[in-house]
């Protein structure tokens, strides 16, 4: 069966290392796309403008497969490279960190470099709030007021949760429901044919 799970963070952490006199701020936060990432960014690009660098590494999505990292000016692979497998490692998903780098005036070489980003990362990384969420999908339904009672039997008995719902001489509801479990709640509400789905 199709995995409808995925790990996260609850909220955002923050992890640090240092280096030869070099100050490495680790900050992860949870986001659910490129833009809220960005967002982040240009806060702490605002917050620490006197930092030498801004590297950071992000996952997006249920099946990880967006991902960007970036070394920020740092050479090639030493840093963003780092990061991004730290989130892997803790198999985590719409997770975002940067790592913020005050330089210390001694050179750290690749070899350092890859470990201050990788223990920085790892650091903010633990000291997260873990959570598992579910994929989702939405339905919306179409139905009349003399079918209320059953619709909202059905929504509870699943467990699924309204986001959006409309009552008027048409009543519209929009639902988000585990993956898993999307076919059989669609089947339970078709048992009454009056009732319209409406697939996402």
């Amino acid at each position: 069966m199709e995995k409808d799970t995925y790990k996260t963070i609850k909220s955002e952490s923050e992890g640090f290392y240092s280096d030869k006199g070099s100050k490495f701020y680790a900050f992860a936060y949870p986001v659910s796309s490129e833009e809220e990432f960005k967002e982040h960014l240009q806060y702490l690009k605002k917050k620490y403008h006197d930092a030498r660098h801004h590297v950071y590494a992000f996952i997006i999505g249920s099946d990880r497969s967006f991902y960007r990292a970036s070394d920020d000016g740092e050479p090639s692979n030493s840093s963003g490279i780092p990061v991004l497998g730290q989130i892997r490692s803790f198999e985590l998903t719409n997770v975002a960190i940067i790592v913020v780098r005050y330089f210390g005036g001694t050179k750290l070489g690749v070899p350092g470099l890859i470990n201050a980003y990788k223990t920085s990362a790892y650091d903010a990384l633990s000291n997260a709030e873990i959570i598992e969420k579910t994929v989702n999908d939405d339905i919306g339904l179409i139905f009349s007021y003399d079918d209320m009672s059953f619709v909202m039997k059905v929504i509870k008995d699943y467990d699924a949760e309204i986001i959006f719902q409309e009552f008027m001489e048409e009543c519209r509801i929009e639902i988000s429901i585990r993956k898993s479990m999307k076919d059989n709640f669609i089947s339970a509400i078709e048992q009454n044919h009056r009732i319209v789905v409406k697939k996402q």
